[in-house]
């Protein structure tokens, strides 16, 4: 069942969900009750839901004569590309942009959901561990499933990995023969105390699943509640102990993988650029830093600053942040300057000045009401004020030849820069939970939105990864559930790993690890508390349906 494949519901089960749970452009895959064997496709145009019938010949899928496909994802996918155009009757093009997800059949990490053979096969053999499996859709048949197992056996390849298709049947799931189980998690628990038997004969055995870290977006509560558990353990004393699980083993993938990231930071590793670091380990990435575009090419370091450029790698535009590390006293002038050559509007600080007695960045900005020249820039400071968790400070900058420009400026603000200043982040671990820092962003988002043009966010801690990385990826997630609706998918680890090929380190503790969790959690409740409207109308539809149930259960007593 790939993810958008939705096994039984009808067109009016389908245009409610669009409705109420959708926007423009998303779309599913459902059987079709008219004909048997034949599928529907249900995409959301605007505010109406429209239904494009998917011929299954047996030979192949069209849409009625249009191109042809040997499955349905592949035919979705060509149409979710830029290669076909779906029109409507009366000649509205239609998109299909975001698949609308059904939910996981089981919520067991092991189930990897839409995963190719060959990517499982890579995932499995990466592990090295026989025995070592996962459960996927199968993408070739929606609805039925593939176990996959890395077995002890040699192949051209590697170890081989057994494919076995589980059939999702009215009387529940099977691998064929007379066992069928109630749900995946029956089946797989079954096969994994004795084993199972492919076609050949050879014996396959599950010993230990590969967890799966991707996510359904609405289903985010139940994940983390699973991730919350602990397990219990005999350790070599033959005592029991309890260990961290779920959290702790992703975050603790996560850091191996990170070791496999093999970039140059020959820059930061200058001499000359010694004394502009922080912390001398903690190094911008050479292919992503931030290049002042004022250095002079005559002197080695001067195009230097600890900064990188963060962005969600996916095809077109995308919101771009720079990490950063807090300012040292010798590295004032060229924040300034970065500042103002990314023409960024909006500063997030996530450190105090001060944390414990240790220097975590330097002020870089002048007393209220004061100015002050940087390098080759001034900078003034027009106000400040106090809010729940955070300071405002907003600034004007501009080069010291157009001071005009500045004092054109104090009276139009559209020039303005805002340093946003989250004070609530404790010195150690992460605040206690999130809705601070998910109103916090809030209102730095909506200030980004007020100016046109503006460059990235810079966002910094004191070394500009922990606090920093944690803050870039809540937005990033934020953002991609914003755009394609909560019923998306997300990997947090992955994001983590994205991040972390831009500038190193980022997300530094389990701790916060677990924060973007909760984060995410909290985000996705406070969406479903928006749609009140919706909600009403999905009880009158499911009140309804239980009605017309009620009526047929009185005709047949009748």
């Amino acid at each position: 069942m790939v993810r958008w494949f939705h096994r039984d519901i009808s067109g009016i089960d389908a245009e409610t969900l669009l409705k109420n749970r959708g926007i423009h452009g998303s779309f599913l895959a459902r059987p079709s009750k008219k004909n048997a064997g034949d599928f529907s496709l249900s995409v959301r145009v605007g505010e109406i839901v429209t239904h494009i019938r998917i011929q299954n010949t047996g030979d192949y899928y069209d849409l009625y004569g249009g191109e042809k496909f040997a499955t349905l994802s592949e035919l979705v996918e060509y149409y979710t590309g830029n290669h076909g155009v779906l029109q409507d009757r009366d000649g509205t093009l239609i998109e299909l942009k975001y698949p609308f997800n059904s939910s996981d059949p089981t919520t067991e990490r092991w189930y990897h959901g839409h995963l190719s053979g060959p990517s499982a096969e890579k995932l499995l053999r990466e592990r090295d561990e026989p025995g070592t499996f996962l459960v996927r859709e199968s993408l070739s048949n929606p609805g039925d499933f593939v176990l996959s197992a890395l077995t002890d056996e040699m192949a051209n390849s590697g170890k081989r990995v057994s494919h076995i298709k589980i059939m999702c049947g009215a009387k529940g799931y099977t691998v064929g023969g007379k066992e069928a189980f109630e749900s995946l998690a029956d089946l797989v628990e079954n096969f994994k105390r004795k084993g199972i038997e492919e076609v050949s004969g050879t014996k396959v055995y599950l010993k230990q699943p590969y967890f799966s870290t991707r996510v359904n977006a609405a289903n985010i509560e139940s994940r983390v509640k699973l991730l919350d558990q602990t397990a219990e353990h005999q350790n070599e004393e033959g005592g029991d102990k309890k260990i961290k699980a779920g959290f702790w083993e992703e975050f603790d993938a996560l850091q191996k993988s990170e070791s496999k990231v093999k970039k140059s930071r020959d820059e930061g590793m200058r001499p000359e650029n010694k004394s502009k670091n922080r912390y001398k380990n903690i190094l911008p990435f050479d292919d992503t830093r931030v290049i002042l575009q004022t250095g002079d090419p005559n002197v080695v370091g001067s195009d230097y600053i600890n900064a990188n450029y963060n962005k969600m790698c996916e095809i077109g535009p995308q919101k771009v942040y720079i990490a950063c590390q807090g300012c040292l006293a010798t590295t004032v002038n060229d924040f300034w300057q970065m500042v103002w050559q990314e023409e960024t509007h909006v500063i997030v600080m996530t450190t105090r000045e001060v944390e414990k007695g240790r220097n975590k960045c330097v002020p870089y900005w002048p007393d209220p009401g004061a100015s002050k020249e940087f390098g080759r820039y001034v900078v003034m400071s027009l106000s400040e004020r106090d809010a729940t968790d955070y300071k405002v400070r907003v600034m004007e900058l501009a080069p010291l030849d157009q001071v005009e420009t500045l004092l054109h400026s104090l009276l139009n603000l559209e020039q303005a820069t805002q340093i946003t200043h989250y004070l609530s982040w404790p010195d150690h671990g992460v605040p206690q939970e999130p809705g601070g820092v998910l109103s916090f962003l809030t209102q730095v988002n909506n200030k980004q939105m007020e100016f046109a043009s503006a460059g990235p966010m810079i966002i910094h801690c004191s070394a500009g990864i922990g606090r920093t990385g944690t803050i870039v990826v809540i937005d990033m997630l934020i953002e991609t559930i914003d755009t394609k609706g909560v019923e998306c998918d997300i990997d947090i680890q992955k994001c983590i790993l994205m991040v972390r090929e831009q500038r190193s380190g980022m997300v530094q503790t389990e701790a916060q690890y677990r924060f973007i969790y909760l984060a995410v959690q909290q985000h996705i409740e406070s969406e479903k508390v928006k749609q009140p409207s919706n909600r009403t109308e999905l009880l009158e539809f499911l009140h309804q349906e239980w009605h017309k149930v009620i009526q047929k259960q009185c005709v047949r007593l009748v």
